[in-house]
């Protein structure tokens, strides 16, 4: 009988599928990954259909689109829906499943059909949790802090790590993950998943990784003569507003800091495969939730669909992948998204698929004759179509149309939305979106043509949280520890 393949799956929160060496960035240094999609496949048209934390968790974890999971907002309080999840697949195909990290669920500790789960969850203590690393890091005797180098969690200034360089929160996601290695049950195959929290905000590199960036060039961001055409745009660059360029382009110098510090430490996951002789029987999967506009388009975060916060990395490596599929090296540019990752990863183990998923598994014949996004439903509500080599943007707050044509202008710098040459393929995307439309998108439509919503200009709002900035964390926030007994 053949030895069944365990899996690794690893995934970063924030990581834009164009910040790799492999893919071409002349700054940022990723030998790891690098050497993985050396190995392996990588994908270049990977979308997050829903490009903000849960609800691309959600899909991942469900191979479900967003209309059937039923978050497109970011529901902090609902729960998972009543599906075979796919650590419970794995979990009923006989495998072992174990996670550590971020898995962004509620409740927070809801293993979503894992055996047992190592819990880091960005200091959140909304909900009445105190996870797994804020009790080792209290066992270290650093009680609450942390946070307490002051940098917000969805802010984009910087300053290295305050504490040892053993209490970083990914290096700790590190050393669990290689614990429960060394503690696989001989007599059955592992499904680990490993959920880094960066290169989300803070941005908080150890020196010396910041230190590797010191004498680099950094990369400015772009921008297109469209970023300040319509009240829509300024809306969604409010949050990069407060920025000096100075403090850009240190934000860009920590943020790939930080992807290096991820690269070095999946080196040590590697390793540990190794010693435990485990690695020539595990394949080997990167990607993340969704990335970071990073200053481009004059925009920070995610919430949109321009490609450095919905293209997304997806890697595929290891000795039993290829082994079956004897690729390495290839850019594959077929279309995909969260939802197909459950698919893929059920289909590469072998493990039966539980019915009703919406993804496709990549490595087949099948394919996606395009892919749809949304997010929101709001005055930023945003929906996306990429069907061949165009992407069309909607908000349809101003009822503003965007066409791009992604191999010739991948950096989204050229709006062919009003070009009477591209009216076909304006029209064609169109309609595809609109088939899409369910619940209250059917307002946006009149007479079977997009009419969105009024664009009655928008005030600023005031920030008094500063985009929900931490504390110290001892003792818990009497507010926030009776908050979740209360929803």
């Amino acid at each position: 009988m053949a030895k069944r393949k365990n899996l690794l799956l690893i995934c970063t929160d924030h990581w834009p599928s164009y910040l790799m060496g492999c893919a071409g960035h002349p700054v940022v240094m990723t030998p790891t990954l690098d050497s993985l999609a050396h190995n392996g496949v990588r994908f270049d048209h990977y979308y997050s259909e829903c490009p903000v934390c849960i609800p691309a968790r959600r899909s991942m974890m469900t191979g479900l689109s967003p209309r059937h999971h039923g978050d497109r907002v970011y529901s902090d309080r609902m729960t998972m829906p009543d599906v075979t999840t796919l650590a419970g697949a794995f979990h009923d195909a006989g495998y072992q499943t174990y996670a550590v990290g971020k898995l962004h669920v509620y409740p927070q500790r809801d293993r979503i059909g894992f055996d047992d789960v190592s819990l880091q969850e960005e200091g959140r203590y909304e909900f009445g949790t105190v996870d797994d690393y804020q009790v080792w890091l209290g066992e270290q005797g650093y009680v609450g802090q942390e946070y307490t180098h002051g940098m917000g969690n969805n802010a984009y200034y910087t300053r290295t790590w305050h504490l040892p360089e053993e209490t970083h929160p990914t290096n700790w996601a590190t050393r669990e993950m290689c614990r429960q290695i060394k503690r696989k049950d001989p007599t059955r195959p592992a499904f680990y998943y490993l959920s880094y929290q960066f290169p989300h905000p803070p941005l908080v590199p150890l020196q010396s990784f910041w230190d590797m960036y010191r004498d680099e060039e950094i990369d400015e961001p772009w921008y297109a003569d469209w970023n300040w055409s319509r009240d829509i745009f300024r809306l969604c660059a409010e949050q990069a507003n407060p920025y000096t360029e100075k403090e850009r382009i240190r934000a860009r110098r920590a943020f790939y800091a930080q992807c290096t510090h991820l690269d070095n430490q999946i080196r040590i996951v590697i390793g540990t495969l190794r010693e435990c002789n485990l690695l020539d029987d595990t394949i080997i999967v990167f990607t993340s939730d969704h990335g970071d506009m990073l200053f481009n388009h004059g925009m920070v975060a995610k919430r949109s669909f321009y490609e450095p916060s919905a293209c997304v990395p997806l890697i595929i490596s290891g000795k039993p992948f290829y082994d079956e599929y004897h690729l390495a090296g290839e850019t594959l540019h077929k279309l995909g998204v969260h939802a197909d990752l459950m698919p893929t990863l059920l289909d590469l183990c072998g493990v039966p698929a539980p019915e009703g998923m919406d993804g496709l598994p990549l490595m087949s014949n099948g394919e996606h004759p395009y892919v749809y996004g949304e997010i929101g439903t709001g005055i930023k509500a945003t929906r996306m179509v990429r069907k061949d080599r165009y992407k069309l943007i909607y908000y349809p707050y101003g009822n503003v149309i965007q066409l791009f044509d992604m191999e010739a202008d991948p950096h989204e710098k050229c709006d062919l939305a009003a070009d009477p040459a591209m009216m076909a393929v304006r029209d064609e995307l169109c309609k595809i979106m609109m088939s899409e439309f369910y619940g209250s998108d059917m307002e946006w439509i009149r007479d079977g043509v997009l009419v969105g919503m009024p664009e009655e200009k928008q005030p600023s709002k005031p920030d008094f949280g500063l985009y929900n900035q931490r504390g110290y964390h001892w003792p818990v926030p009497q507010a926030y520890s009776n908050l979740g007994k209360n929803q």
